[in-house]
């Protein structure tokens, strides 16, 4: 187990990535509630990115325990949506993102939003892809020979 995941849910070594879209009020310290509650039970933000706007805020997460986290921000009344996303592994780091654009492209799978993760289970760089064909963009960049990585690479 590494030091960055304590919550390891059983059966999440194959499962797809959750990311979590969490609804805030554009206030300060909003980010920080819900960081500090997922905290407290021993789960550990693993990538995160804010959308603002004038009276609310997005933030995109994802975690270490996603089954704890959805039951965390139901209990407490706090808006969320959830997705599965793909995770990709650069091997080449920042280099690699034209090539990965590319072969989206060529697909023709749409990137709907994109964020670095801060983690690094492999010592490389990863990347959240949330794309309109998880399927299909998932089967052409493994055939680019790019690793998808799965909920449980995360959160072990």
């Amino acid at each position: 187990m590494s030091q960055f995941a304590p919550s390891t849910k059983e059966g999440t070594a194959g499962a797809p990535v959750r990311h979590f879209s969490i609804f805030l009020d554009n206030k300060v310290g909003a980010l920080l509630e819900v960081v500090k509650l997922i905290e407290q039970k021993g789960v550990i933000v693993l990538a995160f990115s804010i959308v603002d706007s004038a009276e609310s805020s997005i933030a995109r997460m994802i975690v270490s325990d996603p089954a704890l986290v959805s039951k965390l921000l139901h209990d407490h009344d706090i808006a969320f949506s959830q997705t599965t996303v793909l995770v990709v592994e650069l091997a080449e780091g920042a280099a690699d993102l034209g090539h990965v654009l590319s072969c989206l492209l060529m697909a023709e799978v749409n990137l709907l939003f994109s964020y670095p993760l801060l983690v690094r289970p492999r010592g490389k760089a990863l990347l959240v892809l949330h794309v309109d064909d998880n399927e299909c963009a998932s089967t052409v960049l493994q055939g680019e020979g790019y690793q998808i990585l799965t909920q449980g690479d995360l959160s072990r």
